[in-house]
């Protein structure tokens, strides 16, 4: 691999950047950037577990388009040099665990933050700023503990009507909580703020919890795919409270579409931020997880309780109506199909048999 950025083999268009691009999310938005024919730059440090793997079946996939760079996210002038080439830039890469902010609150911050500023400031001195689009997250929000909640069939959910029919919407005001609320509530503000005070045509999205294929998932992120494996690979789950918070699940295909709309309508969109998320049909807590894996796996998962880990919300369920409107969305993949889904990948990827062909309840 080239430790300087390179325009991608095919030809000399610039490329589209995908910061974080071996990742779950990035890898995903590569793959289909590079499907539909376009160059993509992916840059990423490559350190996490499993992004290898990711990286690896990038560029088999797609070896005339992928090109890589492999550079932390806090080397100023990688980042710089692959931001002047790019047409336009998805910023995937980050510090994504509260637990880890909370060893690590200066990493957090520099990675999250300092990097981010960077990225739009490189962008900012380019004649024609590209189109950003950043990948912000709900815990922008704080740990929500005003919302009035009851605990009904092992699920928390909120006295209020019309919250608990639609979702928590973009105008909630933000509250940030533990480092990694703060550096990633920073980066969403700088972003915003370069759109309008600058002209950079950026916007962010506020992700709820994204699932799907390519995700490997750990007990400080990608909570999804680490039940998932765990009921896998028989081996017991770890839960930090009681197992009624609730999220609202997105399959990482829907995820794509809302980026890769965001970006297209980078005109239309520049300045703003959306909630993205499976909203409230995908509205599903860990116990209702829990037991569809059973049901797929065909066999009882372990499970043990903890303390509640700080800045946890008990409910959070995206109101992305404004999402869908302003970026022309189709309806979410049901939640058990996709959980069904991620479960055969994961099976397959890790070569563990599947111990029952049941189909999504």
């Amino acid at each position: 691999m080239s430790d300087v950025p390179a325009a991608p083999a095919a030809g000399g268009r610039r490329p589209i950047l995908v910061t974080g691009g071996a990742g779950f999310i990035g890898s995903n938005i590569a793959d289909r950037l590079a499907s539909e024919g376009h160059d993509v730059l992916v840059y990423d440090a490559v350190k996490r577990a499993g992004v290898e793997r990711n990286l690896a079946w990038l560029e088999a996939r797609h070896p005339a388009r992928i090109s890589v760079v492999r550079a932390d996210i806090r080397d100023a002038d990688q980042l710089g040099a692959a931001a002047r080439e790019a047409s336009a830039v998805f910023h995937m890469a980050a510090q994504v665990a509260v637990t880890t902010s909370l060893v690590d609150p200066v990493e957090d911050f520099d990675t999250n933050v300092r990097a981010t500023f960077g990225l739009l400031e490189a962008l900012r001195r380019r004649p024609d700023p590209p189109p950003l689009v950043f990948a912000s997250t709900n815990k922008v929000y704080g740990d929500l503990a005003d919302v009035d909640l009851e605990l009904t069939n092992r699920a928390y959910r909120p006295r209020d009507a019309a919250v608990a029919r639609h979702g928590i919407p973009e105008t909630r005001p933000l509250d940030f909580h533990t480092p990694y609320g703060c550096s990633k509530g920073a980066a969403d503000q700088y972003v915003l703020d370069y759109a309008r005070s600058f002209g950079v045509p950026a916007c962010v999205l506020r992700m709820s919890c994204i699932y799907g294929q390519r995700q490997m998932g750990t007990e400080d992120q990608g909570w999804v795919a680490h039940f998932a494996i765990r009921a896998l690979e028989g081996e017991p789950i770890s839960i930090y409270g009681d197992g009624s918070q609730v999220r609202d699940v997105m399959d990482v295909s829907d995820a794509v579409d809302a980026y890769l709309a965001a970006w297209r309508r980078s005109g239309e969109v520049a300045g703003r931020a959306f909630n993205l998320g499976g909203g409230p049909d995908n509205a599903i807590s860990l116990r209702d997880l829990l037991e569809h894996l059973e049901h797929l796996v065909g066999r009882p998962v372990a499970t043990s309780f903890g303390d509640w880990r700080a800045g946890d919300q008990r409910w959070f369920v995206a109101d992305a109506r404004a999402a869908r409107a302003a970026l022309g969305l189709r309806g979410p993949v049901p939640w058990r199909r996709g959980i069904e889904a991620l479960l055969r990948w994961l099976a397959d990827e890790r070569g563990l048999p599947l111990p029952t062909q049941r189909g999504a309840a």
